[in-house]
């Protein structure tokens, strides 16, 4: 009968540790698997993410490509068929965007005029194009813009 006290894995199943620097009948002996010399045969031997053994890496080899700009702005784009969406509110800043779910922490806003706006609103954002800007105040509405230094 199987019960717990008898339980065990399948024959060939389970292997056995290897058992290193156990003298020479143990096919592991003296150097244990090392080699001769070198780093990696002394003990606290750790090698760098990416090294090669001294050859050239190969993220050194590969040729760097495009250009990051660290100074560049990035803009969420907000369309006016978003704002328009936004019927209860009269005032539309950064911060009701944000409880819109239209714009995250710390990101700058810049509405489009993709779409149109039918009701007047006061915008205040960090940018909006020129034929947005036309279609809110077409339909009676106001912009300001903040500075992102402000914030």
């Amino acid at each position: 009968m199987l019960t717990l006290g008898n339980l065990s894995p399948k024959e060939g199943a389970v292997k056995e540790k290897k058992r290193l620097g156990r003298g020479p009948g143990s096919g592991h002996g003296k150097t244990a698997g090392r080699g001769h010399k070198g780093a990696k045969s002394r003990s606290g031997y750790k090698s760098k993410p990416g090294f090669e053994g001294g050859q050239m890496p190969l993220q050194r080899r590969l040729p760097k490509r495009g250009f990051y700009n660290k100074f560049s702005i990035e803009y969420t784009i907000i369309s006016l068929s978003q704002l328009e969406k936004l019927t209860e509110v009269a005032e539309i800043n950064n911060d009701t965007l944000r409880e819109a779910g239209l714009l995250k922490p710390g990101q700058l806003s810049k509405v489009l005029a993709n779409g149109e706006i039918t009701r007047a609103v006061t915008v205040c954002v960090d940018k909006i194009s020129r034929q947005a800007q036309q279609k809110i105040e077409q339909a009676g509405g106001t912009v300001t813009l903040v500075s992102a230094l402000e914030e």
